[in-house]
């Protein structure tokens, strides 16, 4: 047997370890899929009862802050703008439903998905109960939040499945990926998480946080929670994980990362270029919906990473999207920079010489654009690659290195030992030896035929 055979051997009990952690056998595998059905069973059928609920509230004129904040509320200055835009009310309450009830669907169809692959390992069952049930409760501004408020009798089996979900959604970043806390003492984070929960949840969860506890006091414990949710997986990444577990780990993390950067870029755009976009209102309520439904499906890559780090389906192609990721994501942030700045000094240097400056201003942004595409995307993987995959870099040069020596060298002993050298460099094996086949005239005149 080989070294490699063997590495692969250990490779794979340390996986097999890991998971047995999580597994669950005999009564309680009963126990736990019967309960996740029990729980989750009833909240679908709510979320199906909220549909015509939500259809009917959204082709009225919202009154007060609750009902205001449902995505897709419309105030009554809001349905006369639609209607006087050409817009049935109905219609844009049809296309409000439609597309929420799809994103709720592929939240579940996720969940439910984990749950039919991997029901037997607790952790997937707790990833799958608040996938389900992220989209489904009565979190705010969503289908069910508006059964909450149009029904206030079921305010507290609401609360108790919405307390429930966001439970299983602390716990799922606190344990993940193996169903151990790391560090230890982190722990600790799991009754605050309780006690916020449940003041957002109860006695209703329609009711603003703030009616509970003071706002300063929320956001400080909020605060506090995520940022030990954050240290609990960088400590758990560089010191407990094995490489598998790190892999799903980068999954999540190219989920949240980009659903969190696009919302602070979208934030940042509309305070830079549309500061008067917040004072607007219902009026300009295709903006609104336009970002509400950019929002929502950017906000699918969340459930979509989680189902492929749960399935560990392709785990290793993530090192590839990260790094595109990384590349074309600042590429666009400093191309949109160019861009925009090149527009407003032309337009500033332009003003009072062409009367079209701003058209000339466009045209020269985007030839600049154009030019400066390939070799800032060049430079831009080159520095991502030193600074984040500086092993991967090094030993790309080293093999363009040996590229090159071997257009050049004629000599096979000065060869072999490039090619030694080489292999060593780039793969760090235990040991490493070459081995050449002999000649026919060489083979014929060996008279052990070696």
């Amino acid at each position: 047997m080989n070294a490699v055979d063997t590495e692969h051997k250990n490779a794979s009990s340390v996986v097999e370890s890991n998971t047995a952690n999580t597994r669950l056998t005999g009564s309680w595998l009963i126990i736990a899929r019967i309960g996740w059905m029990v729980l989750v069973i009833p909240s679908m059928g709510l979320f199906v009862a909220s549909i015509p609920v939500y259809f009917q509230q959204i082709q009225r004129a919202c009154v007060g802050p609750e009902m205001c904040s449902v995505n897709g509320a419309l105030n009554a200055q809001g349905l006369h703008a639609l209607s006087s835009s050409g817009f049935s009310v109905s219609g844009y309450a049809a296309l409000n439903t439609i597309f929420f009830t799809i994103i709720a669907a592929i939240w579940c169809g996720v969940g439910f998905f984990i749950y039919w692959r991997r029901s037997d390992d607790w952790l997937a069952l707790l990833a799958a109960f608040f996938l389900v049930m992220s989209n489904i409760t009565a979190a705010s501004n969503n289908l069910t939040y508006v059964l909450a408020l149009a029904y206030p009798m079921l305010s507290q089996p609401l609360s108790l499945l919405t307390f429930l979900g966001g439970i299983s959604l602390g716990l799922f970043f606190l344990l993940f990926p193996n169903g151990r806390l790391a560090p230890r003492w982190i722990g600790m984070i799991i009754p605050i998480i309780i006690v916020v929960v449940f003041l957002n949840n109860f006695p209703s969860p329609t009711s603003p946080f703030d009616a509970n506890w003071p706002g300063w006091l929320y956001l400080m414990v909020t605060g506090v929670i995520y940022i030990s949710l954050i240290y609990s997986q960088i400590y758990r990444y560089r010191r407990v994980s094995t490489p598998i577990q790190r892999q799903q780990t980068k999954w999540i993390i190219l989920g949240v990362s980009t659903v969190v950067g696009f919302y602070i870029a979208e934030f940042l755009v509309i305070i830079i270029f549309f500061p008067t976009f917040s004072l607007i209102g219902n009026q300009n309520f295709l903006a609104q919906m336009l970002l509400n439904f950019v929002y929502e499906c950017v906000l699918l890559l969340i459930p979509l990473s989680i189902g492929f780090s749960i399935l560990r389906y392709r785990l290793y192609d993530i090192d590839l999207l990260i790094n595109r990721t990384l590349v074309y994501g600042t590429l666009t942030v400093l191309l949109a920079l160019v861009y925009f700045g090149l527009i407003f000094a032309l337009q500033f240097l332009l003003r009072g010489i062409i009367s079209q400056n701003n058209s000339v201003a466009i045209v020269v942004s985007t030839l600049a654009i154009a030019a400066l595409f390939q070799p800032l995307r060049h430079r831009i993987q080159s520095i991502i690659d030193r600074r984040f995959y500086r092993r991967k870099y090094d030993a790309a040069k080293v093999v363009e290195a040996f590229s090159a020596t071997l257009r050049n060298e004629v000599d096979l002993e000065q060869l072999s030992e490039h090619l030694i050298t080489v292999v060593q460099d780039t793969m760090q094996p235990a040991h490493v030896s070459l081995w050449l086949r002999k000649s026919g005239s060489e083979r014929k005149s060996d008279p052990q035929g070696e």
